[in-house]
């Protein structure tokens, strides 16, 4: 029986994958976020004064509204099917590598919480600063009708914004630049600017805090190897954001 092995792959094959990768997901959403904060800033009036919106209706019509928001969310995973699938390829075991399991649940769960609490605390008071000085834009964090499945679609946003962009820019991006010889100091830069990048359409204080998030993540996942937990955590906050913004009193938000 001839054992074929897995040749590696170059440098120009992984440098091309990663641009392909990014260029289907979340490096075409810094690009837009890009031309968003530039048409902000130029507008007439102060980015302050602007809104941005997350989460918004779809149609007038609720079962269209409802089948537009899932197929959002469905398509939007795609990317990490292919990083996945990249993954499993070389060096194999996507999974495992990413530590993208259930084999520490109680662990995952945890740790997650725990970042949640870190990220989340700080963050808010980031927003407040932000705020303050008139450097992000009104946040509405989530704007869709008042009906029965506007909590579930939001719980699944919530879940998808995290798995994307956890295993995206941190498992899948941190795992290839490393096997592109980077040094760690710049992978966690990249890894963090690209974060905040994606988020700037909601200003500059949003930015800022989405990098901080990226180091600490970043750090987190060069240190144990587990995406679950920074999915864990991004989902919570997300929940926290979005469905809080949903069910609440609309006063209890104008500081965003």
């Amino acid at each position: 029986m001839t054992v074929e092995l897995t040749r590696p792959l170059s440098r120009r094959t992984l440098g091309s994958e990663v641009l392909v990768v990014l260029g289907l997901s979340l490096g075409q959403s810094a690009v837009y976020a890009l031309v968003t904060i530039i048409a902000r800033l130029t507008a007439e009036r102060p980015l302050s004064e602007q809104t941005a919106a997350l989460n918004v209706s779809q149609s007038a019509r609720p079962w269209l509204d409802l089948t537009y928001q899932l197929l959002k969310i469905i398509f939007a995973l795609l990317p990490v099917l292919l990083a996945v699938h990249l993954l499993n390829r070389h060096p194999g075991d996507a999974p495992r590598t990413l530590g993208l399991d259930a084999r520490r649940p109680g662990h995952d769960l945890a740790y997650g919480a725990g970042l949640a609490a870190l990220i989340g605390l700080p963050g808010l008071a980031l927003f407040w600063a932000a705020a303050q000085l008139g450097v992000n834009a009104t946040l509405v964090p989530a704007a869709l009708p008042d009906l029965w499945w506007t909590v579930p679609v939001l719980l699944l946003a919530a879940a998808q914004n995290a798995i994307l962009e956890e295993v995206i820019v941190v498992g899948y991006l941190v795992t290839r630049l490393r096997e592109l010889g980077w040094r760690i100091g710049t992978v966690i830069a990249a890894s963090a600017v690209l974060r905040g990048s994606y988020h700037l359409y909601q200003g500059f204080g949003a930015f800022v805090g989405n990098v901080v998030m990226g180091v600490v993540f970043t750090l987190f996942f060069l240190r144990t190897r587990r995406v679950m937990p920074l999915v864990v955590a991004h989902t919570l906050l997300d929940v926290v954001a979005f469905v809080g913004y949903a069910l609440l009193p609309r006063d209890w938000f104008d500081w965003l």
